[in-house]
């Protein structure tokens, strides 16, 4: 299994879920190839055929993430627009399709918030349909979407808060790698 893990967290070293996750996933999987957008295209300019060129090396791919404003932040966007071309990932000589897509991130309400129900933002599973739609577009054979709700910048005031964080992703990253597994079985 070629694995191709897209971090598009544009601030990585800020991150508390997202890193636990990254490096759980490295430790699980020391052949994966991943990708850190804010190191690899900092500005958001990237090396569109080196990207291109992991994506095809790839069996599955997983785009990791924190959720903002209700999708992908702007850097993993970004590399969507710039990677993703005609002719490359969708329309003639499309060269994506089969692979496995994955869709993995992190969210800082909690819940409750993506229940679709009085006084929440919207049910969850309908705010992800543009991923699907996505994977479709481009061929992908869509895997599915998981999160982790509730790891917000706002919820580290101290080292206990942080640590409940790096627990929840953890925990969060066994259940992914034990995803990542059985897609790959």
């Amino acid at each position: 299994m070629k694995l191709l893990i897209i971090a598009g967290h544009p601030d990585m070293p800020h991150s508390v879920a997202n890193t636990v996750i990254l490096d759980e996933l490295a430790h699980a999987f020391p052949d994966a190839n991943i990708r850190k957008l804010c190191e690899t295209a900092p500005g958001g300019t990237f090396d569109v055929a080196a990207e291109q060129q992991a994506l095809l090396a790839a069996d599955i791919i997983i785009w990791q993430f924190p959720f903002w404003w209700f999708s992908m932040p702007w850097l993993l966007k970004k590399w969507q627009d710039d990677v993703l071309l005609y002719g490359f990932a969708y329309g003639s000589g499309a060269k994506l399709a089969g692979k496995r897509l994955l869709v993995s991130f992190t969210t800082g309400a909690p819940a409750a918030a993506y229940t679709g129900g009085e006084g929440s933002v919207g049910d969850i599973n309908k705010i992800t349909e543009p991923f699907a739609t996505t994977a479709r577009f481009c061929g992908l054979d869509w895997q599915g979407a998981m999160w982790l709700y509730d790891v917000s910048y706002s919820n580290r005031s101290t080292p206990e808060a942080i640590e409940q964080q790096k627990q929840a992703a953890r925990e969060y990253a066994a259940k992914l790698i034990a995803r990542l597994k059985e897609i790959g079985a």
